[in-house]
């Protein structure tokens, strides 16, 4: 079997080129993932080297099990030894092994998530007397994740100002309620085999040995912390294999640098650099609106991506008088592509605020159109998932106070407040843990207590059963018998279907309950390894493709991700770009990548649109279209010549109906020219195709006296007769309250809404 076959000659290049550092800038769509599966293949085929010796780091999970499906279909077999995982799994996995050389740390350390560190950021401000309404713990745990994400400890921390010494005493006070439950938080797995190697060169010496060869996915999302272990890993042997395009790197707000793509050119001035331009997925007009897009960014390195797929149906560009009517125009967009033969899961709704999907939400109930949204309450945080891992993380690691907190009393078993805080005491005035007071008060009858009646029945009984639990984890028991024998002590089911408001939340959250138990008995892992992996699952990892349904996503979330049809709502300066970026040219810049990744998860047909008005924080405001439309060149938008387009957004006589105007049948993804441009149309409720050009048209005249007067009665289009309530001068513009009859009260721009008056 040729090894190269099937591939472009980038691609055989950078898969056979000699070891050593290799930097391999792959734009999007251009199969870096079948690159770096065909180069771990292409190593142990063709140099024989042991998988044993080598390493793959992706970012996420799923991104790891596609290449170890796609490398044992092309070995004929799994290779045994081979190291492929994300960062946080790989140290979790260096760390387990090396826990006798941790100082803080057992073996049966936990990883705590975010709603966990939150917890233990509150309880520090309440060890010291600090009001968490002053010092909100988000802000304060986001101030600790960055300083891990730099290699700074508590002790390195830098007050430098009030703000700054608060955090850096939270930050210690945090990390030592860490140690004291044996427990981890996400950044911890980095920073700690960081020092560990720098503390014992001899384990340092033992992994550069072992992983001869690194491969690392999506390089440019690499932080501080993962550049150094990436670094540290392969200073003897230089065998480093990274993949990545500055172009995508929208991470910066989780501690990702982009210029540690420079940082590797400058540490390995003789690495090969190799550029992947052919892309696999986009039509080359869409191709052509992402870098016309890009190349204003700065300090980039230029590729000219190119497809066969010649030509391609034209973007379109809608305006909407604010995100309800965005909704609908989406909606009646997706009607009509269905009737053209695409599925529901062929679209994607995509956007910059998680805040953005409920306008979209209600749009696609209204119509009973399904759809899921990502990074909604995950599977792993909903309340009864979290409710019996914490069970299970209490069993493997008694230290787990957070755990310990969530079930002493869950379900109800007569477990006060009160009766907590007496066991916590009475516990460490013994040099206890709260789980060792509770084994003592059910098997030591000569143990002296402070409780009685009630209170010692509940602690008996449920440490009892804890004991129980704990025993069966030391026979090494299944998770799944585990797991059963915990729902049936505690009746948890019983509880579930008590609590529920009807029988179909409790189907729901009992349904959720069977599904964790169905991923703990699918692999034969061990505690640890189902906790480890329930810790570290991300929220696209599980994400289903072919689901009959619309998919709602943010934008960051849809890295790595393809659709053949992609809406980008909410294009505003101040959505996107966000409000927050708009100080610095660095900040701009991301933003501008976020819009580019945006662009390429498109296949086949791309639509933009934006609000004349939004309600943000629960204040409307007019809206000024996004910067970043203006860079996309007139002959890639669909709709009449630039001058006609210009005076459809002034007239704003509505928007082009997409699905009316296209009634061709879906075809293969093959390379096809491009279709005609449909002609103008005036209806309202589809598509519009406003020129970018025209937001840099000279103002209009600013109205100096409102037009329409309260009491006034007026004619609109759409609502018909109402009454105006106000009117108020708005920017360069009228913007008048109408009550319709049946409608409701309507907010409208004079300038748009073209309204009759019946009298003055």
């Amino acid at each position: 079997m040729d090894i190269l076959h099937g591939l472009n000659d980038a691609q055989k290049t950078a898969v056979s080129t000699p070891p050593g550092p290799v930097l391999v800038l792959a734009g999007p769509g251009s199969g870096k993932t079948r690159v770096l599966t065909f180069r771990i293949t292409y190593l142990i085929r063709q140099l024989n080297v042991s998988p044993w010796h080598i390493m793959a780091v992706t970012f996420t999970n799923k991104a790891a099990r596609e290449m170890n499906e796609r490398i044992e279909q092309l070995l004929d077999g799994q290779p045994r030894g081979l190291l492929m995982g994300t960062f946080h799994a790989t140290c979790a996995r260096i760390l387990r092994r090396e826990s006798d050389n941790l100082t803080h740390y057992q073996r049966d350390f936990v990883i705590f998530d975010t709603d966990d560190q939150l917890q233990v950021v509150k309880q520090a401000l309440k060890d010291l007397n600090l009001d968490d309404k002053k010092f909100p713990p988000y802000k304060m745990l986001n101030g600790i994740s960055n300083a891990k994400n730099e290699l700074i400890t508590p002790q390195e921390y830098a007050a430098s100002n009030y703000i700054a010494a608060v955090t850096q005493r939270v930050y210690e006070r945090y990390q030592e309620i860490l140690y004291h439950n044996n427990a981890m938080d996400f950044d911890d797995l980095l920073m700690n085999t960081v020092m560990l190697f720098d503390e014992r060169p001899d384990v340092l010496q033992k992994y550069q040995e072992r992983y001869q060869h690194i491969l690392v996915d999506e390089f440019q999302d690499t932080n501080t912390a993962q550049y150094a272990l990436l670094k540290r890993l392969a200073a003897r042997h230089h065998n480093i294999f990274v993949v990545g395009d500055s172009d995508q790197s929208i991470y910066k707000w989780r501690g990702a640098d982009v210029r540690n793509i420079n940082r590797f050119r400058e540490a390995y001035p003789e690495a090969e650099v190799i550029l992947l331009e052919q892309n696999y997925r986009s039509t080359q007009l869409i191709l052509d609106a992402a870098k016309s897009v890009i190349r204003n960014n700065s300090n980039r390195i230029h590729k000219d991506l190119f497809t066969e797929r010649q030509g391609g149906d034209p973007i379109a560009l809608s305006e909407a008088y604010d995100e309800r009517e965005e909704a609908e125009t989406v909606v009646n967009a997706i009607q009509g592509l269905l009737l053209q033969g695409y599925a529901l899961s062929d679209t994607a709704v995509m956007y910059r605020t998680n805040a953005q999907s409920r306008a979209l939400e209600e749009g696609f109930m209204r119509v009973g159109i399904p759809y899921r949204l990502v990074g909604a309450t995950q599977f792993y945080k909903r309340r009864e998932v979290k409710d019996i891992l914490a069970y299970l993380r209490l069993v493997h690691n008694p230290a787990d106070s957070v755990s310990f907190n969530r079930i002493i009393n869950t379900p109800t078993r007569g477990i006060g407040s009160k009766t907590q805080q007496m066991l916590v005491a009475w516990a460490q005035q013994n040099g206890w843990l709260p789980t060792d007071a509770l084994v003592k008060l059910a098997l030591d009858p000569d143990v002296q207590h402070p409780f009685s009646g009630r209170a010692f029945n509940a602690l008996h009984n449920f440490g009892e059963m804890y004991h129980v639990w704990q025993r069966l984890y030391e026979q090494e028991i299944s998770v799944g018998d585990l797991f059963d024998t915990i729902l049936q002590q505690t009746q948890y089911r019983d509880y579930l279907e008590k609590g529920a408001k009807d029988s179909d939340e409790y189907s729901d959250r009992w349904g959720n309950v069977m599904e964790l138990r169905n991923t703990a008995t699918e692999t034969a892992v061990t505690l640890t390894e189902f906790l480890e992996n329930a810790a570290l699952v991300s929220e696209t990892d599980n994400l289903e493709e072919g689901i009959p349904a619309t998919t709602l996503l943010t934008l960051h979330a849809a890295k790595g991700l393809e659709f053949p049809v992609v809406f980008i709502v909410g294009l505003e300066d101040g959505i996107l770009p966000h409000s927050r970026s708009l100080d610095t040219r660095e900040d701009l810049d991301e933003e501008r990548r976020l819009f580019y990744v945006g662009i390429t998860r498109a296949k086949d047909r791309l639509y933009l649109s934006h609000a004349f008005r939004r309600t943000v924080w629960g204040q409307s405001d007019a809206s000024t279209p996004s910067r970043f439309l203006r860079e996309i060149p007139d002959d890639l938008l669909a709709g009449a010549n630039t001058k006609a387009r210009r005076q459809q957004t002034k007239t704003r006589a509505s928007s082009w109906n997409w699905s009316a105007n296209t009634t061709s049948q879906r075809t293969a993804p093959a390379p096809r020219a491009t279709p005609p441009r449909p002609a103008a149309h005036s209806n309202r409720g589809g598509y519009s195709l406003p020129t970018p050009n025209t937001y840099d048209d000279p103002e209009p005249s600013r109205p100096t006296t409102p037009q329409f007067r309260s009491g006034q009665r007026v004619r609109h289009a759409k609502f018909g007769e109402g009454t105006v309530i106000q009117s108020k001068l708005t920017g360069n513009d009228e913007e008048v309250h109408v009550a319709f009859a049946g409608e409701g009260v309507k907010r409208l721009a004079a300038s748009f809404a073209k309204l009759e008056k019946i009298d003055d």
